[in-house]
C-alpha cells in the first residue's frame, strides 16, 4: 500500500473524532513514515511497518474520551425534517418500548453473569471457611478424646483446602473472563461512535 493511499484510508476510518485530532493523528503517522523512509525502508515496508488502519483507529478510538467522541458525533448531525420529527413522534410508543427493553435485556444479562461470579467466590470463602474450622474441629475433638471424629474432620477439612485451590483459579480466570469481554464491549461501542455513518 502506498503512504497517501494509507492516509486516506486512515482519515476515513477516523471521520468520527475532531477535525484537530484526525490532522494531529494523520500528520504523525506520516512523519513516521517519512522517517522510516529515510533511514532506507520502502515506501511499501514503512506503510506496513506503521500497522494496519483498523488496529490504528481502535487504538485512538480508545484512547479518545467517550464525551469529545460524543460531541463531534452531535456536531456533524444533520438537522431532522418536519415530517421525520412527526414519524419519530407517532412511532415512538413502539420504538421506545422496544430501546427500553432491549436495554434492560442487556443489564439484566450483565447483572446475572456477574451474580454467577459473586456466587462462586462465595464457593469460595465458604470452602475456606469450612477448612479452617475444619481443622479446628478436629483438633477440638481430638483433645477431647474423640480420636476418630478428629481425624475425620481434619481430613473433611484437608479435602476443603484443595477444592477451595481449585475454586480460587476457576472464580480468578472466570472473572477475568468477564472484565475482558466488558474491555471488548466498551471498545466496540466507543468505536461506533468514532465512524461517522456514510452519508
Amino acid at each position: 500500500m502506498r503512504k497517501q493511499e494509507f492516509l486516506a484510508q486512515l482519515r476515513k476510518g477516523l471521520s468520527g473524532l475532531p477535525q484537530e485530532d484526525i490532522e494531529e493523528r494523520l500528520t504523525f503517522y506520516s512523519e513516521m513514515m517519512e522517517d522510516q523512509m529515510e533511514e532506507g525502508l520502502s515506501e511499501e515496508e514503512a506503510v506496513s511497518a506503521v500497522g494496519s488502519v483498523d488496529e490504528i483507529v481502535a487504538q485512538v478510538a480508545a484512547d479518545t474520551p467517550f464525551t469529545r467522541i460524543a460531541k463531534e458525533k452531535k456536531k456533524s448531525q444533520r438537522r431532522l425534517s418536519a415530517g421525520e420529527i412527526v414519524l419519530l413522534v407517532l412511532g415512538s410508543p413502539i420504538w421506545l418500548s422496544l430501546i427500553i427493553a432491549a436495554f434492560a435485556v442487556i443489564i439484566s444479562l450483565y447483572i446475572s453473569l456477574w451474580a454467577v461470579i459473586v456466587s462462586l467466590w462465595s464457593v469460595f470463602a465458604s470452602l475456606v471457611g469450612c477448612s479452617v474450622g475444619g481443622v479446628l474441629s478436629g483438633v477440638l475433638f481430638a483433645k477431647g478424646g474423640h480420636v476418630a471424629s478428629g481425624v475425620a474432620m481434619l481430613a473433611a477439612a484437608i479435602a476443603c483446602a484443595g477444592l477451595s485451590i481449585f475454586t480460587f483459579y476457576g472464580c480468578k480466570a472466570v472473572t477475568g473472563g468477564i472484565l475482558t469481554v466488558t474491555r471488548k464491549v466498551t471498545a466496540w461501542i466507543r468505536n461506533c461512535f468514532a465512524k461517522k455513518e456514510a452519508a
